[in-house]
C-alpha cells in the first residue's frame, strides 16, 4: 500500500467503487438522505458549549453595576476577578462611580484566594490618590505568594512608594522553591525546563504514601533542579531554582528606573551586558533605566 497525502481525498463513488458516476447521473437515495437532526444538535453543541464557557469566564465582557455587585458577593474566584477587572477599567477611564467599590476592593486584598489577592493588588494600582489602597498594597508586600507581592510592588510604583524597591529587586534574581513537607519525588522537571505559573514541578509521595504536587509559584526557567526522580527531600529543602522570565524582568527594570537609586546600578548593568536566555530588548531596557537613575542622581 502506497503512502497517501493526508491533504488529498480520493474520489470514490457513494457505493464504495473506485470510479465517479457520470456527471448527469442522479445521486442514489442514500446520498439524498438528510442528516439526522440529533447529529445536527450534537454538532451545534460542540461549538456552542465551549463558546459559552469561554464567554462566561472572559474578563473583557462588560458587566452592569448590578452584575458587579452580584459577582463581588459570590464565592467564585473567577467571578470576583471578573468584577475586579471591570472596576479597574472604570477607574482607568475616570469613572468616579467606581469609588463605590473601593472598600470592597481593599477588603478583597485579604482574600484567602491568591488569585483574588493578586487581582485586587493590580486594581488598587489604578488609583494612586487612594491612601487606603496604598496601605493595603504595602501590607501585600509581605504576602506569602511571590506573585501577589510582585503585583503589589508594581502597583506601588505609581504611588512613588520606595517600600516596593526590595520586592522589585527580587524580581531580577532567581527564586528558590522549597519543600513545604517531607516527601519522595516520583517525577520531577529537569534543568532548563521552561515553566508557567502553576505548572507542575514535581509529583511526590509522603511517608503515608499520599501523593502531592509542587507547582511553580512563578513563570520562568528551571536553572537548578535539586529534586530528582526517586530521591527523598525534607521540609524546607531547596527543590528548584527558577530564573525570572523576560516580562517580569522588564517590568522590574522599568519600575526600578522610577524608584531605584544608584545602588540598583550593578544589577541593571548586569542585565545591560546581556543575561543568557533574555531577549535583546531586556538589555536595552536595562541601559535606559540605568541612564534614568543616573539622570535623577545628577550624574
Amino acid at each position: 500500500m502506497t503512502d497517501a497525502d493526508p491533504n488529498q481525498h480520493p474520489h470514490v463513488s457513494p457505493n464504495g467503487g473506485g470510479r465517479m458516476p457520470p456527471a448527469d447521473a442522479s445521486p442514489p437515495a442514500a446520498a439524498r438522505r438528510k442528516t439526522p437532526w440529533p447529529l445536527v444538535v450534537i454538532a451545534v453543541l460542540f461549538v456552542v458549549v465551549p463558546f459559552l464557557a469561554w464567554y462566561g469566564t472572559w474578563f473583557g465582557r462588560e458587566l452592569t453595576d448590578e452584575q458587579i455587585e452580584e459577582y463581588l458577593a459570590e464565592d467564585k474566584p473567577r467571578h470576583v476577578q471578573h468584577a475586579l477587572s471591570q472596576i479597574e477599567k472604570r477607574i482607568a477611564r475616570g469613572d468616579a462611580g467606581a469609588a463605590r467599590w473601593y472598600a470592597r476592593v481593599a477588603s478583597l486584598s485579604e482574600s484567602p484566594e491568591k488569585e483574588v489577592r493578586l487581582t485586587a493588588a493590580w486594581v488598587m494600582g489604578a488609583d494612586t490618590r487612594s491612601e487606603e489602597f496604598r496601605a493595603k498594597l504595602v501590607r501585600l508586600l509581605a504576602d506569602a505568594e511571590p506573585v501577589v507581592r510582585r503585583n503589589a510592588a508594581l502597583s506601588l510604583v505609581g504611588f512613588g512608594d520606595a517600600r516596593a524597591v526590595p520586592e522589585l529587586r527580587a524580581m531580577l534574581k532567581p527564586y528558590v522553591v522549597t519543600a513545604e513537607r517531607d516527601g519522595t519525588a516520583r517525577t520531577a522537571l529537569t534543568e532548563g525546563s521552561r515553566v508557567r505559573r502553576e505548572a507542575l514541578l514535581v509529583r511526590a509521595t509522603d511517608a503515608q504514601g499520599e501523593v502531592f504536587d509542587v507547582r511553580s509559584p512563578l513563570e520562568g526557567r528551571v536553572a537548578r533542579a535539586t529534586a530528582k526522580d526517586g530521591e527523598r527531600f525534607a521540609r524546607g529543602a531547596e527543590l528548584f531554582v527558577l530564573e525570572p522570565d523576560a516580562v517580569s524582568v522588564g517590568d522590574a527594570l522599568r519600575a526600578l528606573g522610577r524608584l531605584g537609586g544608584p545602588e540598583e546600578l550593578p544589577e541593571l548593568e548586569r542585565y545591560a551586558r546581556g543575561v543568557g536566555g533574555m531577549p535583546d530588548y531586556v538589555a536595552k531596557r536595562a541601559v535606559q533605566e540605568a541612564e534614568e537613575i543616573n539622570r535623577r542622581a545628577g550624574r
